[in-house]
């Protein structure tokens, strides 16, 4: 079943995959015209708005100040005051999310347990930490995408490629079972000490890897080994028999967060630049109504103000002079109601939670922590059915490389992952519960409820270690006691 295939198998090109029957196009144009297509796409493009909101680059960065110009017309004006604050709650509600499902380190479970300890040796900390940023980009862009290969040492690793670098060929409408990937990105060069940025191309089918460049829209084979195996063995080059790529979808539908949250963002993002805006229009830059001003023109009346705080005025035809200022006061409770309730509506469209929720404050209990992270909870329900449909996947190709790397069978051998959520809990409250359930629980049970227990397994083998000691002592004890009886009654 996970034989890997020495040498090349006849499989399907890409180029016998898109025949319609009546009409072939060659498969070099059909990469180009995918990749053109993809590149000016919406999808693409939401997925780097997505990555971009994560970084902080807002819309309100681009921000100007307008008003009405000649004719009507809005003109911009560069002598007010244009703050441009990012309040990155977008950022707060991926990070949330991503530590809600990884935060605490991804459990495998069964039967085997040569099985499942050869599982967590390749699962290790690196995996997380490659899992971690497809989890990231699953949120940001919609999906994620996984590469599994074999490093230089012969181990099976993991890489992440980029969302928006990558064109699936779906097999099915469900986007389930993949064809191929076209993978297009730039790769940086230096030809003597001029530097050069390369269109680079990978093609990944069920069998071969296709390494192309464009040249004046035209693609290249990218050296003489252009056209491989998935991987090197012994036996020479071998393949998988299924595309090594694997996707992480933040939903089924395939939609980016920010999609959710995006106006609100931008929003919150504007009344904060305008709430700085107007604290920092003062007499010196507001609006001003001059009586018998003593001056050539308001561009020099303006520039006295600013440098020397005053400005000099007359009387006139026994007209008094004087200035006066049209200013509007800034009520603060205004714009500090209306960040409320961006901020409250950023969290609700996210499915967060609120950490300053009211409910946390004094002693909670467990219903009011739960009733706080039941949003999230249910669009981590979502997250988890995708993502281990994808760990199906990928545990078929950690059975192969066991299989064909000589470290044992495990075809019918069946694993659960399970995804530890970091939820608050109220400690005192879980204790309590653990000891009134021990009439009626098993030990097992009890231990994996208890909230500083972190390896069930391992407690109870302490325990086990423990009752027996006590056990022991009890028998020493015991028989002491007997052996001083016996030398008093004779």
């Amino acid at each position: 079943m996970f034989d890997f295939q020495f040498p090349y198998s006849r499989m399907p090109e890409i180029n016998e995959i898109i025949r319609n029957g009546r009409k072939a196009i060659r498969e070099e144009d059909f990469i180009l015209k995918e990749i053109n297509e993809f590149k000016s796409s919406k999808k693409r493009r939401d997925m780097l708005l997505g990555q971009d909101y994560y970084c902080g680059n807002h819309d309100i960065l681009k921000r100007k100040r307008m008003g009405i110009g000649p004719g009507g017309k809005p003109i911009e004006i560069d002598n007010l005051p244009n703050n441009r604050i990012v309040d990155n709650q977008y950022k707060k509600l991926v990070t949330q999310k991503m530590n809600y499902i990884l935060g605490k380190p991804i459990t495998f479970d069964g039967e085997n347990r040569e099985y499942i300890d050869k599982v967590k040796r390749i699962f290790d900390s690196s995996f997380l930490k490659v899992m971690r940023n497809i989890c990231e980009d699953s949120l940001n862009c919609g999906i994620g995408w996984m590469y599994v290969h074999y490093n230089d040492k012969g181990e099976l690793s993991f890489r992440r490629f980029r969302p928006w670098e990558i064109i699936p060929g779906w097999s099915d409408e469900e986007h389930r079972e993949l064809d191929y990937i076209i993978r297009a990105y730039e790769r940086v060069e230096y030809k003597g000490r001029k530097r050069e940025v390369q269109q680079c191309v990978e093609v990944y089918d069920k069998v071969y890897i296709r390494r192309y460049t464009i040249d004046k829209g035209r693609l290249v084979p990218d050296g003489a080994e252009w056209k491989t195996a998935h991987f090197y063995m012994k036996e020479g080059q071998g393949s998988f028999g299924s595309v090594p790529i694997i996707p992480f979808k933040y939903n089924d539908k395939e939609i980016p967060l920010i999609k959710s949250v995006r106006s609100l963002q931008d929003g919150l993002n504007l009344i904060v630049s305008n709430f700085l805006n107007a604290m920092e229009e003062d007499p010196r830059n507001t609006i001003l109504v001059l009586k018998n001003y003593d001056g050539e023109n308001l561009g020099e009346f303006r520039k006295n103000l600013a440098c020397y705080g005053a400005v000099k005025v007359r009387t006139i035809d026994g007209a008094q002079g004087g200035v006066d200022t049209l200013s509007i006061n800034v009520n603060a409770e205004n714009y500090k109601s209306l960040i409320d309730i961006f901020k409250k509506s950023i969290i609700e469209n996210g499915m967060g939670y609120d950490a300053k929720d009211d409910r946390l404050g004094g002693n909670p209990n467990q219903m009011n922590i739960q009733s706080m992270y039941s949003d999230i909870d249910l669009d981590t329900n979502g997250i988890e059915r995708e993502y281990r449909y994808a760990f199906e996947k990928l545990i078929w190709f950690v059975k192969a490389h066991l299989n064909n790397t000589g470290q044992g069978s495990f075809d019918n051998e069946i694993i659960n992952v399970i995804f530890n959520r970091d939820i608050l809990i109220n400690e005192s409250e879980a204790i309590e519960n653990c000891i009134r359930s021990m009439s009626i629980l098993s030990r097992e049970t009890i231990v994996a409820q208890h909230p500083w227990v972190e390896d069930v397994k391992k407690e109870l083998e302490r325990i086990k270690k423990e009752v027996g000691k006590d056990s022991l002592k009890k028998a020493k004890e015991s028989d002491k006691d007997e052996r001083i009886s016996e030398k008093a009654g004779a």
